[in-house]
């Protein structure tokens, strides 16, 4: 049995396309994760759950996505129950947010309700949450627990 220079040339061919895609495989650039503004709303949910966690808070739950109530987290930190409205926007969170969180915190019999987002609150939404005891976490806060996670 003898071999061609063909058969040999086709040897060779086919082991430098496999060595080649080995090698694309084992130096490939690892995917990028998305930035807040890119997550979709029920990542979203997912995100601050987990930042929560990073940040001391216990028993966070994600709650179910239709007929939570408008609330998305639910969560504990030194003995204070939080529930939690997650919004993934690209523009500013209006007063409906704080509504939801208002009217959420009760249906859970929490003590603090909370909206977390990655935007920022218009005034009206401002004083809503004033007058109805509502935290606001808005981008900025959002970046500090990021920080404040990394230590944990």
């Amino acid at each position: 049995m003898s071999v061609t220079i063909w058969q040999i040339l086709i040897i060779l061919g086919v082991l430098c396309i496999a060595i080649a895609g080995i090698c694309l495989w084992l130096f490939r650039k690892p995917a990028e994760e998305p930035t807040l503004d890119e997550l979709e709303g029920h990542d979203f949910e997912f995100y601050c759950a987990h930042l929560l966690e990073r940040c001391g808070f216990q028993e966070v739950e994600v709650t179910r996505g239709s007929g939570d109530f408008g609330i998305d987290v639910l969560a504990e930190k030194d003995g204070i129950s939080y529930a939690i409205q997650c919004k993934r926007y690209d523009g500013p969170v209006g007063v409906r947010a704080v509504q939801e969180a208002y009217a959420g915190r009760d249906y859970y019999d929490c003590m603090v309700g909370a909206v977390m987002t990655n935007q920022y609150f218009t005034q009206p939404a401002v004083e809503a949450a004033r007058k109805l005891k509502i935290l606001l976490w808005d981008r900025g806060y959002v970046e500090s627990m990021e920080e404040e996670g990394k230590l944990i």
